[in-house]
């Protein structure tokens, strides 16, 4: 249970999937968070999640590497929704989207590990609650490119 693991075929071009990853704007669209600006290397991310029912959490992530049309990394505090807690103790989650050219189009890898560092009272929580948020999150990437935007 330290690791969750998703996958997206899709027959959009690499670079659109890259972009649609990369680029905070578009990430934004699709994850549903108002982010400030650009993701940079070794720089926290910050805005507001807009997806509805978690619009009181604010988006914090530090994002780790980006490298071009290969990978790209953030680490963050998974499922931190309650206000009253401080979760800047707690060890954050490594997640990477990893892209691979196919036959067909693009292979997009996500995966997010470090759970067995998140405090036992809420580490299952955290987990049960991401697996389930990533899956509909690569849904709404698959459905964004598909848009052809």
């Amino acid at each position: 249970m330290t690791v969750l693991r998703n996958g997206l075929n899709s027959r959009r071009r690499f670079s659109r999937v890259w972009r649609a990853v990369t680029d905070y704007r578009e990430f934004g669209q699709w994850f549903r968070v108002k982010l400030d600006g650009p993701f940079v290397a070794g720089q926290v991310s910050r805005g507001q999640i807009t997806y509805p029912g978690y619009e009181h959490i604010k988006w914090e992530a530090v994002v780790q590497k980006i490298e071009p049309e290969k990978l790209f990394s953030f680490t963050w505090h998974p499922f931190a929704v309650d206000p009253k807690i401080d979760y800047a103790k707690e060890t954050p989650t490594l997640v990477e989207f990893r892209l691979e050219k196919t036959a067909k189009g693009t292979l997009l890898l996500l995966t997010e590990s470090g759970f067995d560092k998140i405090p036992s009272d809420r580490r299952l929580e955290a987990f049960r609650r991401n697996d389930g948020g990533w899956t509909v999150q690569m849904k709404n990437i698959e459905n964004y490119v598909g848009q052809g935007s």
